[in-house]
């Protein structure tokens, strides 16, 4: 399915389809420990990394979200992904997610990915809500949230196990002005 998928752009980054191309920098983010530290998902090789190649394929096939390979707008150097997905259209609303290489933190990629997202999610798709799900101990995540104006709705206590302990999360929304 080659329709015009949604490129979006800022002033350093530019949001594209993931490539077949993009399989080993997937697969060194999600399977770095501090990526995956408060991630839902890690790969132990490039081969088993092609299982989420194939998610990002079929969420937009069979329109659950849209995820995007977030580049340089200069280069074209890959910084991570973001994205849409757990999209109902019946409730108008979508998970957003994002994680970025290591070597790319604390550059304000986040919060300026982030934006592009959200606006395309309220007005092309139409969606009145945007939610984020994040491990408690994830401040730094939190703190881009927050900075983006997403609200702190509660938090889901130990709603998780992983690593051999119980995990809270917390939920962020955000919605649209319309």
């Amino acid at each position: 399915m080659k329709y015009n998928f949604p490129i979006l752009e800022s002033e350093r980054v530019i949001l594209r389809r993931f490539e077949d191309s993009d399989l080993e920098n997937v697969f060194k983010g999600l399977s770095h420990p501090e990526i995956i530290k408060h991630y839902g998902i890690s790969f132990e090789t490039l081969e088993a990394t092609k299982m989420q190649m194939k998610w990002f394929e079929d969420l937009e096939k069979n329109e659950k979200g849209l995820w995007w390979a977030v580049c340089d707008q200069v280069d074209g150097t890959f910084l991570g992904g973001g994205g849409l997905n757990d999209l109902s259209k019946k409730h108008r609303k979508a998970e957003i997610g994002f994680w970025l290489l290591k070597e790319h933190w604390g550059k304000g990629y986040m919060t300026e990915t982030m934006p592009l997202i959200v606006n395309y999610a309220f007005n092309s798709m139409g969606l009145h809500r945007i939610e984020g799900f994040v491990e408690t101990e994830n401040t730094n995540c939190k703190n881009a949230l927050a900075k983006l104006n997403f609200n702190h709705e509660g938090t889901m206590q130990d709603c998780e196990f992983k690593y051999g302990k119980f995990v809270s999360v917390d939920i962020y929304s955000k919605l649209s002005e319309v």
